[in-house]
């Protein structure tokens, strides 16, 4: 069966997100002085094949905790559907 796994990869909320503090202070040059506290992530889709939704979320699992996030700086959450 075909799945898509749906990825996101964020760093963690205790360390100094520098994407985000530059995004923040460039919305505030913009006139958005509203917004605070923006953190920058990646969203990653893939496709996999796999007998079923279990092992197409341990195969995704697996993908997340050896390359596709830094769990030393990052978190990551994941949705599986078919298709």
């Amino acid at each position: 069966m075909k799945f898509t796994a749906h990825i996101d990869v964020m760093p963690l909320k205790e360390l100094l997100d520098p994407q985000g503090k530059a995004v923040t202070e460039s919305l505030h040059n913009l006139g958005l002085s509203n917004v605070s506290q923006v953190r920058v992530g990646k969203h990653i889709t893939l496709s996999l094949e796999a007998a079923s939704q279990d092992e197409a979320r341990s195969k995704t699992e697996e993908a997340c905790k050896r390359l596709l996030a830094n769990q030393v700086m990052e978190s990551y959450t994941f949705e599986i559907t078919e298709g």
